[in-house]
């Protein structure tokens, strides 16, 4: 088997054997926990400009399908696993998963040492890194790694995000309109408030608050994505004017580090990140716990002792992370707005959040 090479940004290097396309690779390099869903994470645009390690041993076991896929294409930059599976085993499976990755250039590498390099990176904490099957040299290999972007100010929003506008029907009656911005939006997440009878019409990044209510919806949704949100402004400029209009606007991920933006927070780089289906996250109020699946770099900075006050009125953290204690989530108090730090589509899963589309649907009935 050929080769392949895993440099950090610090000098860090693991050796290995080649997995999927041949060539080279850049980008942060993060881990997931997650113990399934891996084509769920590929697929997801969230990840650009990211090279992957998967903290699960064994991967490639269920091969990949044309229904999983949360978008049009495979999306990291590059893949670290420990042990590929030598075969496909599952009746839905339509290819194998290095066939995949060769088919879409992504190149990756198999290590003994994910151990290793996951708690490298929780010590350290994300880093620039590279791949190669080409080049044998750590040095020479570390020098293209620290030419690499950072994604400190990286704007990866407006890269992954649908060029044209288009609109996703339930199969029944037609409840609610919703205007979707699609800051890296996954494949499940119109289609879960399809099922709960909206009409989604998703628009790409920069659409302008002008844009959007010229469609007269009945709620606001903004989506997860990747980069830096403070390189954004284009998402926080529009969020601010579907706000001062009153109508109701629900966040994920990156939409929830926009709505903070939007109330005059600040955000901030997290040391490694939450990446997972694992994720404990406590709602304020009631003291429940759901576990949540994460996939953000960045958070918002807010505070925690009560509610603040904003251009738009009162609000107020109302989830926190219980493992980092964390922002998770965000609510006016005085408008029809919230957001969350998580993703409630539950692709793979856990399913405990997909009560959040119920909540947004009941904003925009009232």
């Amino acid at each position: 088997m050929n080769q392949a090479l895993l440099v950090l940004e610090d000098g860090r290097t693991f050796r290995g054997t080649a997995y999927g396309a041949e060539g080279e690779a850049f980008g942060e390099v993060v881990f997931n926990t997650g113990m399934t869903g891996y084509q769920e994470t590929l697929t997801d645009p969230s990840y650009a400009q990211q090279i992957v390690a998967m903290t699960a041993p064994h991967i490639g076991n269920t091969g990949v399908n044309d229904e999983d896929p949360e978008s049009g294409r495979i999306q990291v930059a590059g893949y670290v696993v420990r042990e590929p599976s030598r075969i496909t085993s599952s009746w839905r499976a339509q290819r194998s998963l290095e066939d995949e990755l060769r088919a879409y250039g992504v190149v990756g590498i198999a290590v003994q040492g994910t151990r290793a390099l996951t708690r490298h990176l929780r010590e350290r904490g994300a880093m620039r890194a590279g791949i190669s099957t080409a080049e044998t040299d750590p040095d020479a290999l570390l020098e293209r790694v620290l030419a690499s972007p950072d994604m400190i100010g990286a704007d990866l929003a407006r890269v992954v995000s649908t060029p044209e506008p288009y609109v996703v029907r339930p199969d029944g009656e037609v409840r609610h309109r919703v205007a979707a911005v699609d800051l890296g939006i996954k494949t499940m997440t119109p289609r879960r408030m399809a099922e709960r009878g909206c009409e989604v019409h998703v628009l790409p990044a920069t659409a302008t608050a002008d844009e959007i209510l010229a469609l007269e919806p009945d709620g606001v949704f903004y989506s997860n994505g990747p980069g830096d949100p403070a390189a954004c402004g284009y998402a926080v400029d529009s969020m601010k004017g579907v706000l001062e209009e009153g109508r109701p606007v629900f966040g994920i991920c990156l939409g929830n580090q926009m709505l903070g933006r939007a109330l005059g927070l600040d955000t901030y780089k997290l040391r490694f990140g939450h990446r997972g289906v694992n994720q404990p996250v406590q709602n304020r109020a009631t003291g429940r716990v759901h576990i949540t699946s994460h996939n953000h770099g960045f958070a918002v900075e807010a505070p925690l002792d009560g509610p603040f006050e904003t251009a738009f009125g009162r609000a107020e953290v109302t989830h926190v992370d219980l493992n980092d204690g964390v922002v998770e989530g965000l609510r006016l108090l005085d408008r029809p707005a919230f957001s969350v730090q998580y993703h409630p589509e539950a692709a793979p899963g856990p399913h405990d959040a997909t009560g959040l589309f119920e909540t947004f649907c009941e904003l925009m009935k009232k």
